[in-house]
């Protein structure tokens, strides 16, 4: 049996920090880019609805490799099965797409949580900490929004950006250790 020690915390945290750089200039882009096609489902604004659980999977991946936690393990899964909800979903409207991104937002927010309290001895995961519960809290309005008046995923759009800027401000945190 060979045991996989696991990755020193300097490492990790050069790992992350340039990680974190990526997501949130993924996320702006991604979220100005939905906003251009926000009014309705169509071809493009499914393809950037299914994009971006799909780049949270391979965001974890990549994660995972260099820091080995294991709730990121929970968030690939639970990210795939989002990207195949948002896909199926995408056929009856929008409401169903926001019922979808809401719970993939509740319990991939609660994954977050826990893996930023993890590894707080890392610094810098206090805006980790915070995004995963404002996640939560995001995922069940885009749920109560979907039974509500005229749902828009100009909604999904702002909750991107700002996922967005807490990578960076994790980033930034992590670059003054």
């Amino acid at each position: 049996m060979t045991t996989v020690a696991a990755p020193a915390p300097a490492s990790t945290a050069s790992a992350l920090r340039r990680l974190y750089f990526v997501r949130a200039g993924f996320a702006v882009l991604w979220a100005a880019a939905l906003l251009t096609t926000a009014t309705d489902l169509g071809p493009v604004a499914v393809a950037l609805l299914v994009l971006y659980p799909l780049f949270d999977v391979a965001a974890a991946v990549v994660d995972a490799r260099s820091s080995r936690a294991p709730g990121l393990y929970v968030n690939i899964a639970v990210s795939l099965l989002a990207t195949a909800g948002v896909a199926v979903a995408a056929a009856s409207g929008i409401p169903a797409v926001l019922r979808v991104w809401g719970a993939w937002a509740i319990v991939s927010g609660l994954v977050q949580l826990y893996v930023g309290i993890t590894r707080r001895g890392l610094g810098g995961q206090w805006p980790m900490i915070l995004s995963g519960g404002l996640s939560v809290l995001a995922g069940a309005a885009f749920v109560v929004m979907a039974s509500a008046g005229e749902p828009t995923l100009a909604n999904l759009a702002g909750y991107a950006t700002v996922g967005g800027i807490f990578f960076l401000a994790s980033a930034i945190r992590l670059a003054r250790r």
